[in-house]
């Protein structure tokens, strides 16, 4: 039986010029690639992003589309996108949630495992 399944991979860098640490703000840019894994056409319709501070300060973001698309993917194939967020912590975390839709208008999720914002300095 055909199922659809969308991969995510993030990577993240610290936006230093668009960072003030003396006064709280660490912005960072992630890169997401997500790939159509399954074996039929998906879309992916809205987002929800669950972002944590080193404070355990939780913020959720939802939204239709990613960076003003809703990308039809057919088998094997993929989109990039870059976006960033606003931290009051040089680190945290994020993770997420696509919905998405198969051509015959069946809803799925899939999943953005958890990732860390943390400036490179701050991995050891």
């Amino acid at each position: 039986m055909a199922h659809p399944e969308l991969s995510c991979s993030v990577k993240v860098s610290y936006l230093e010029d668009q960072s003030q640490p003396a006064a709280g703000v660490f912005a960072f840019a992630y890169t997401v690639t997500i790939v159509n894994s399954g074996d039929i056409t998906a879309q992916l319709i809205a987002r929800r992003w669950t972002i944590v501070d080193a404070l355990g300060h939780t913020e959720e973001v939802r939204g239709l589309a990613v960076v003003g698309h809703q990308p039809l993917l057919k088998p094997g194939e993929r989109f990039e996108y870059t976006s960033w967020t606003r931290l009051a912590t040089p680190q945290g975390t994020m993770r997420g949630t696509y919905l998405c839709m198969t051509e015959d208008a069946q809803p799925f999720d899939a999943a953005v495992p958890e990732f860390m914002l943390t400036r490179a300095e701050h991995l050891h």
